[in-house]
């Protein structure tokens, strides 16, 4: 009896969580505003990657240069 409840509560379930109740499918055309708004989001991750690289080419160069051993030590 337990087991035929369980069952029918699980096929309940199931039956609602169909894909039968989704929608038939996206927009497939975006309006000039969308498009838009990705290109300035683009532009956005396009200038935040230079000085990316020009910080990472600065920390590569300075591991990889000799080290200057100019430091004086004061005697006092």
């Amino acid at each position: 009896m337990k087991a035929t409840r369980i069952a029918v509560l699980f096929t309940g379930m199931m039956t609602l969580a169909s894909s039968a109740f989704a929608g038939t499918g996206g927009s497939t055309h975006s309006g000039l505003l969308v498009w838009g708004f990705l290109g300035f989001c683009g532009l956005i991750v396009a200038f935040q990657f230079v000085p990316a690289l020009m910080v990472l080419v600065g920390v590569f160069k300075g591991l990889t240069s000799p080290a200057d051993e100019t430091a004086e030590q004061s005697s006092h």
